[in-house]
């Protein structure tokens, strides 16, 4: 299965890049990136942004398969922007109504 921190890594290493130009390169410090690894854990979307940036891609393309970029409708990418201000509270709680809605 692919993951974001996997899929990073693929970027970062088709550049030749070490965490650390990654880091110098996206404006996060360098211990930020290495918590990802070390602790397993998925960036904020705005820091997803900055790596983005930094690859000069979209954030689209960081989440393709492929070479097929992914189209997010008006209400997705909305959705996006608002996920973003949430904090991990209130996110779980998103989480937690979407599975009561299945």
């Amino acid at each position: 299965m692919k993951t974001v921190l996997s899929t990073i890594t693929a970027y970062r290493e088709e550049r030749g890049w070490t965490e650390y130009q990654l880091a110098e390169r996206s404006g996060l410090p360098q211990t930020t990136i290495s918590s990802w690894y070390c602790k397993n854990v998925v960036p904020t979307i705005p820091s997803l942004e900055k790596i983005c940036t930094a690859f000069d891609i979209t954030l689209s393309q960081l989440f393709s398969y492929g070479d097929e970029p992914v189209l997010l409708t008006e209400s997705q990418q909305e959705l996006l922007k608002r996920w973003a201000g949430l904090s991990s509270e209130q996110q779980a709680l998103i989480f937690s109504l979407i599975d009561h809605m299945k």
